[in-house]
């Protein structure tokens, strides 16, 4: 264990299977917790299980699109009867896209982005809240954007995504801070995953511009947000709540 942050607390990661999430698999396993991956991708999940068995981790996966409100039922329910409770979640699963002018972009476009990104996140909402509340509550953190706080140009179906997850953020937690339940959201800057490298590929430039406007004039490792979505699931926030972390070297305050 690294400081034990997470100890003896059973937490669900949705889009586990890379990037982000699959770090939060291992930072949050790192840190004590007995997680459960969800993701569409069986071959990576069943991959990361073991690696983390391996390291005498407890950890389980279950495959589920999250868009589907019975795949984030089952998970939440084989948490539950996995472990016998659930007390946190990390909400990861989200996608971007490519940056087009508003007046071009398809419906196609905009209806995948709102329906990955906030329903997917909806979905799971409704299913966690309600099996923390017999146990007295738990920790809910939802993976938003820096582009759900600020503008970004050529972009304004993946920034209301990303606006309206922080609107459940704060809509959940005023409803059910009373009742135990924080609901918190992180907001990262351009992070490397498998989906940056081939959107830098693509958009030759892009990460140097990217960059340039970060104060620490870097690109994050994934690692670095999990790290900050396992403090607000932990214990050493308990009155936080309704908050939105930017995890984006400073480049919300350039």
């Amino acid at each position: 264990m690294i400081t034990d942050l997470l100890g003896n607390k059973v937490v669900l990661i949705t889009g586990a299977s890379s990037g982000i999430g699959a770090a939060a698999a291992r930072v949050f396993s790192d840190e004590g917790a007995s997680v459960v991956l969800v993701a569409r991708r069986e071959d990576r999940l069943a991959a990361l299980v073991g690696e983390l068995r391996d390291k005498g981790a407890q950890a389980s996966y279950v495959v589920g699109d999250m868009t589907v409100a019975a795949d984030a039922g089952r998970a939440v329910e084989f948490a539950v009867a996995e472990y016998g409770r659930l007390d946190g979640a990390f909400n990861n699963a989200g996608i971007g896209g490519d940056r087009t002018p508003l007046h071009l972009m398809g419906d196609d476009v905009y209806d995948t982005l709102m329906d990955v990104n906030v329903r997917g996140t909806w979905n799971c909402l409704r299913y966690e809240i309600a099996a923390m509340l017999p146990h007295g509550g738990g920790a809910i953190v939802n993976n938003s954007s820096v582009a759900g706080l600020v503008a970004i140009p050529a972009a304004a179906p993946y920034i209301a995504s990303k606006h309206a997850v922080v609107g459940l953020t704060r809509a959940a937690a005023d409803e059910y801070a009373a009742q135990g339940i924080r609901v918190n959201a992180i907001a990262p800057g351009t992070t490397r995953s498998e989906i940056t490298a081939d959107w830098f590929a693509r958009n030759p430039g892009m990460e140097e511009l990217a960059n340039s406007v970060t104060p620490q004039g870097r690109t994050a490792e994934p690692e670095e947000i999990a790290a900050a979505a396992a403090w607000l699931l932990s214990d050493r926030c308990p009155f936080l709540t309704g908050a939105v972390l930017p995890v984006d070297g400073g480049f919300v305050n350039h």
